[in-house]
């Protein structure tokens, strides 16, 4: 039995799988189970973290380098477009590697909400395929069905920087989202189709125009791990219009631990960043209300709270909560119940 004091977590998005492929394939089931990284089954099962969606990210070569965060305002430009087929090539590379982790019993591959809450009863970790940033579909849409046959049920069409199917916004602090043009006329074709495939549509890393756009494309609005742009002016960060369309079309925001994402100034600096989550969390509640405010981990993609090292340390996350005031029932929902409840509107059953 659950205990009710700590609830199991469903994240939003994690990179554990770009980690696990990196660090090469053959190696992925023994560095799942108790590996380097942020999720492990180990360091699951010590934290209560469940499930959630695994994102297939392709790489720009070198990450944005974290030492320009150190010294803020910055205004990194944004990465270069990626070719289909090398994107292909790594989306169908980590596609592998989740499914060689469901066939090594370390972790579901679920393409259903009863498959997830199946997942969860037995104790293994329920994993949701997600493609961060859609470069591997062609702008016909050519590969999307063949993906979701294997599993994909979320993605966002872009990553921070411009597809075929839209723009990203660059890692800027401060600034808004309001770095150019939205959805292209394929991202706005991608949109319809993956509302009739009943896909989750993230809007992380779209910039504003594109965000409304899936608005006037009548979805329900999903930042699976984003966080509060009057708290910290990041341009990945949502603002209190933004937060408000989420709660009105029955999306889900999800708390990203990026500790650039969380302070105020846009730093790399871990210290106190662990309250900062909480402050986020409680504005995300006051605009897009309790039944659609989640977490989104950002676990193995991003500089987290010392305290949230790994997945170990969800533990620390629930007690500052608490400590915060949030009832039993609200922490409960933050953790697992929305993402769960919208996956279910989303997917049926």
């Amino acid at each position: 039995m659950t205990d009710p004091r700590h609830p199991p977590v469903f994240d939003g998005h994690n990179d554990a799988i770009l980690r696990l492929w990196r660090a090469g394939p053959a190696r992925a089931p023994q560095n799942f189970a108790d590996g380097p990284g942020q999720i492990t089954v180990k360091q699951a099962q010590a934290g209560g973290f469940a499930g959630g969606l695994f994102a297939l990210f392709v790489p720009s070569g070198p990450l944005p380098d974290r030492a320009a965060f150190r010294s803020p305002p910055y205004d990194l430009a944004l990465p270069a477009p990626i070719d289909r087929a090398s994107a292909l090539a790594a989306v169908v590379g980590q596609a592998e590697v989740l499914i060689a982790l469901d066939r090594a019993g370390l972790l579901a591959l679920c393409r259903t909400a009863a498959e997830i809450d199946a997942a969860m009863a037995a104790g293994r970790i329920a994993a949701v395929m997600h493609l961060e940033g859609a470069e591997a579909i062609g702008p016909d849409l050519e590969g999307l069905e063949v993906l979701h046959a294997a599993g994909l049920r979320s993605l966002g069409p872009v990553w921070s920087r411009p597809t075929v199917f839209g723009h990203g916004v660059p890692f800027r602090h401060p600034s808004d989202a309001d770095t150019g043009p939205g959805l292209t006329a394929a991202g706005k074709a991608l949109a319809r189709r993956c509302a009739q495939l009943r896909i989750v549509l993230d809007t992380s890393h779209l910039n504003m125009r594109g965000f409304w756009d899936v608005a006037e494309a009548g979805l329900p609005l999903v930042a699976t791990h984003s966080n509060c742009h009057a708290l910290a002016p990041s341009a990945r960060n949502l603002t209190d219009a933004q937060l408000r369309a989420i709660g009105r079309t029955g999306g889900m925001v999800g708390l990203n631990f990026g500790v650039f994402f969380l302070r105020p100034d846009g730093g790399i600096a871990p210290e106190g960043t662990l309250g900062l989550c909480v402050d986020h969390l409680l504005h995300m509640l006051e605009l897009a209300g309790e039944d659609h405010v989640g977490l989104g981990s950002d676990f193995d993609g991003a500089p987290c709270p010392p305290e949230l090292a790994t997945a170990a340390g969800l533990t620390a996350l629930r007690a500052e909560m608490r400590a915060r005031g949030l009832s039993e029932a609200l922490i409960a929902k933050i953790c697992h119940r929305n993402w769960m409840a919208f996956l279910r509107r989303t997917w049926g059953g």
